[in-house]
């Protein structure tokens, strides 16, 4: 609850109808935002879509 309202600025009610695998998934969103936690894995646009297509 204190991550959805307070850190993710959400109304109490959404975060209680957000399911938790979503609401941890935007708390890391946050995290690598502010610089405090870094993406697992880092995907290039190159990595995707092949180059000649």
């Amino acid at each position: 609850m204190y991550i959805g309202v307070t850190q993710l600025r959400k109304p109490e009610e959404e975060v209680l109808l957000t399911p938790l695998g979503e609401l941890m998934d935007q708390w890391e969103l946050h995290k690598q935002f502010l610089g405090i936690a870094k993406p697992k894995r880092e995907v290039f646009i190159e990595d995707i879509i092949p180059e000649g297509i």
